[in-house]
């Protein structure tokens, strides 16, 4: 099972471009669920068999037009209108369903690849799992909650790290933001510190560090000029200083 996995791993990872689905990555936006059209958002509430052809043709058409709809749901949706009302009428009972699963199966895939990129442990576990039951209802039900507490798990974990590291060097903002973040506990607030709180954080410490730099009287005028010239600077210019330039001043 694993080979066939991997092969479709590189597939679906081949295929990433092209898809018309919305790529569930958390890395570009962690806290949106990822989202791909829902036969519980989508389908008509009127029982399919007692559905006129028409009918039957409108619900199609509001499943092609939701945006989030991925290749599989489009390719049958089309297919089931080209064809008989009995056609259109199997794809909303079964086929919608099945599409859909496609669909939730590549883009978990792509999950499964970032995770793998990141290392995100618990994401791996969960992806794995749910690719082993396979079921229609598993895909969705990973995709729409699994997920984000699976990113949630790992990014705390994280946190934890950052955490170590800020004490044993005593950057006094990241220990009081990752703090402050670990006891909201969200997997938004985890993930928002992770993409922007740590950062900022940093650079508040790093900031402190560069004046406590200026304050070295015995520093050379070289790197009093380049600590004068940064310690207003971006974030990664601080940072940069601190790991680098500091030294390359004085060489």
């Amino acid at each position: 099972m694993r080979p066939t996995r991997a092969t479709l791993l590189v597939a679906a990872t081949a295929l990433a471009p092209a898809l018309l689905l919305t790529a569930p990555a958390f890395a570009a936006d962690p806290t949106a669920a990822p989202t791909t059209a829902t036969a519980t958002t989508t389908a008509p509430e009127k029982p399919v068999d007692e559905m006129s052809e028409e009918e039957l043709r409108i619900a199609i058409l509001r499943i092609l037009a939701d945006e989030d709809s991925g290749r599989g749901v489009t390719r049958e949706a089309n297919e089931a209108l080209d064809g008989t009302a009995e056609d259109m009428r199997e794809f909303l009972r079964t086929g919608y369903r099945l599409a859909q699963a496609e669909d939730d199966r590549v883009a978990i895939f792509r999950i499964l690849h970032l995770a793998n990129q990141n290392g995100d442990k618990a994401v791996i576990r969960e992806v794995n799992e749910t690719l082993d039951d396979g079921s229609p209802e598993a895909l969705r039900a990973f995709l729409e909650t699994g997920y984000r507490l699976a990113q949630a798990e790992d990014d705390r974990v994280a946190i934890f790290r950052i955490l170590h590291l800020a004490t044993q060097n005593g950057d006094k903002a990241v220990i009081r933001e990752a703090n402050e973040t670990l006891d909201d506990g969200s997997p938004e607030a985890l993930r928002a510190f992770l993409e922007t709180g740590y950062r900022l954080a940093q650079a508040e410490d790093d900031r402190v560090a560069v004046f406590r730099i200026l304050a070295d009287p015995t520093i050379s005028d070289a790197l009093r000029k380049a600590a004068e010239e940064v310690i207003d600077g971006t974030p990664e210019e601080l940072r940069y200083f601190l790991e680098t330039g500091r030294y390359e001043v004085d060489a």
